[in-house]
């Protein structure tokens, strides 16, 4: 009994003395598919986390060192527009998640899409709905959800 009691607080010990500043406590943009797979393979291949990089406070999986690298080497190049949150969303001033599988790449820029039927709306006017979009970003895109 004695050694249980020693070994559960030299468990607690050790748990209050890690640091949970560094944590990863949010869903991985594109729900984890690695943001260079769109622009090296063509297509979303889903990240791990032994490959993990962080911009502007979110968190990228990738499926290789090499596209972590690349990622780090220029984070707004595969970044997705609007931090992933819905391309067509954004032009109405709201944040929808964005599918990763409902993609497009224009002039070298990802964009999502909420879903393929949003999508259809959205290319009916890309650059319009990228001119609108770009706009309303910079007026949303510190806001929370609930407040739009």
């Amino acid at each position: 009994m004695k050694k249980l009691k020693m070994l559960i607080a030299l468990f607690i010990m050790s748990i209050s003395t890690l640091s949970f500043a560094n944590d990863i406590h949010s869903t991985p943009v594109l729900r984890g598919y690695d943001a260079v797979s769109y622009h090296t393979i063509g297509r979303p291949v889903m990240g791990n986390g032994s490959h993990i990089s962080e911009y502007e406070g979110e968190v990228y999986l990738f499926i290789t060192e090499k596209n972590k690298n690349m990622f780090d080497e220029n984070p707004s190049k595969y970044a997705p527009a609007y931090g992933g949150w819905c391309a067509f969303g954004i032009t109405a001033g709201k944040k929808f998640h964005g599918d990763p599988l409902v993609w497009e790449i224009v002039e070298d820029k990802l964009y999502v899409n909420l879903n393929n039927k949003v999508k259809g709306l959205w290319l009916k006017d890309i650059p319009g709905n990228i001119k609108k979009a770009d706009k309303m970003w910079k007026e949303i895109k510190n806001k929370s959800i609930s407040s739009l």
